[in-house]
């Protein structure tokens, strides 16, 4: 007994548990601070005086400021310690979100916002690196894991219940509650996460010699793909649903999309140490499977919500697949190759978006599940294509 005690003992201080939920918390931070703000337009709008779509553009803010930081941020502070960029970028997410919450100018509020998704970009880009430098190797899948949780802990569970209290307490408060999360998690992050150096300058490889790694390009094309393919139906899921009767049940819909998606997630984690290649095909074969569903059974409600489900837990564990794999193609330059990762990541959300109000207006919702299946075929392709770098056979 007193064996088996030492044993697990000792597995507990191997595996960082502590200084991963802050990586993982902080991601929920960065997502919650993203997405919030869509829930809310209508207040937002009301409170700023603007237009419901002028309140919509402060997501965009926030994913431009994302998309345009991530390489160039996380190139300048390749040699930083990595504590204290982390820090940095919760500190700033509690000082732009403070910023939001008082801010009486729609201008200021949404340069605040780009800033926001500047330090989000900064953040994604350390993150996956800093969870490898924590973990022993062999579970260094599941530590990503873990560090990669608070995604689909943020769009399952944090963002519906922000624009739940935003009903009732304003959507100044929310922001308030969010800047308060971040100056706890900052003053966590001080007394229990790890400290690591950055790379010096011998170690650091210039940016086009990270991208044409054997690996990184396969990897970022699956990327691009896949989340392509999401955004362009959950963007749309509204309009999509009103084809089965289901449009008043929106939030319930995502509620079981995102439960699925934490199963996913943790299921994700039990095995990507071993079966990385394996998760990736079937996660894009489930949802190539749900994509049918959409396509041919768009007037069936049960047909529609079993889709849901499947969409939801094939998706949970795509960002830990994904940044597992790039992370891996990069090796130690397993932080360039994430900014690469952010910004492809961000081209598929506005590309997403692009395409299927495209698809909406001119074919209707009815063709949007379409244009997801060739994207899941071409990601498909690529995988199995990858199999010696990317998404090799051999095991992790």
């Amino acid at each position: 007994m007193k064996m088996f005690e030492k044993n697990f003992e000792a597995a507990v201080e191997r595996f960082p548990w502590s200084g991963l939920i802050v990586l993982a918390l902080s991601g929920f931070v960065c997502i919650l601070t993203e997405a919030v703000p869509a829930g809310l337009l209508l207040p937002i709008g009301e409170s700023l005086r603007v237009s419901e779509a002028s309140a919509g553009q402060l997501v965009t803010a926030y994913a431009l400021g994302s998309l345009l930081a991530a390489i160039p941020l996380t190139q300048a502070t390749q040699g930083w310690r990595r504590k204290r960029l982390l820090l940095l970028c919760l500190a700033g997410f509690l000082v732009f979100n403070t910023v939001t919450a008082l801010s009486p100018n729609y201008m200021l509020t949404l340069a605040v916002r780009f800033l926001a998704g500047v330090t989000a970009g900064v953040l994604w880009g350390v993150t996956a690196g800093y969870a490898r430098l924590m973990a022993p190797v062999s579970v260094r899948g599941k530590a990503m894991a873990v560090a990669m949780s608070g995604t689909p802990l943020a769009l399952a569970f944090g963002v519906p219940l922000g624009t739940f209290i935003g009903g009732f307490v304003g959507w100044r408060a929310v922001f308030g509650l969010m800047s308060l999360l971040a100056l706890l998690l900052l003053l966590w992050a001080l007394r229990s996460l790890p400290d690591f150096p950055g790379r010096t300058l011998e170690r650091r490889m210039p940016l086009r010699q990270v991208f044409v790694l054997p690996g990184v390009r396969p990897v970022l094309l699956t990327v691009l793909a896949w989340i392509l393919a999401h955004n362009i139906l959950y963007t749309y899921i509204a309009p999509y649903l009103t084809l089965s009767g289901l449009d008043s049940r929106v939030d319930l819909l995502l509620l079981l999309f995102g439960a699925a998606a934490l199963a996913g997630i943790i299921g994700t984690g039990a095995s990507i140490d071993g079966k990385l290649r394996r998760l990736v095909m079937f996660s894009l074969a489930g949802f190539g499977i749900a994509s049918l569903a959409f396509a041919f059974f768009s007037d069936h409600p049960f047909a529609i919500c079993l889709a849901m489900a499947i969409w939801g837990l094939t998706f949970g564990g795509a960002a830990t697949l994904l940044q597992t794999a790039v992370s891996d193609a990069g090796g130690e330059n397993a932080d360039l190759a994430q900014s690469m990762l952010v910004t492809s990541w961000n081209l598929a959300i506005a590309g997403g978006s692009v395409i299927g109000a495209l698809l909406l207006n001119v074919l209707g919702a009815v063709f949007l599940p379409w244009a997801n299946i060739l994207f899941i075929a071409f990601a498909l392709i690529t995988v199995y294509q990858a199999r010696v770098y990317g998404f090799p056979l051999n095991k992790r």
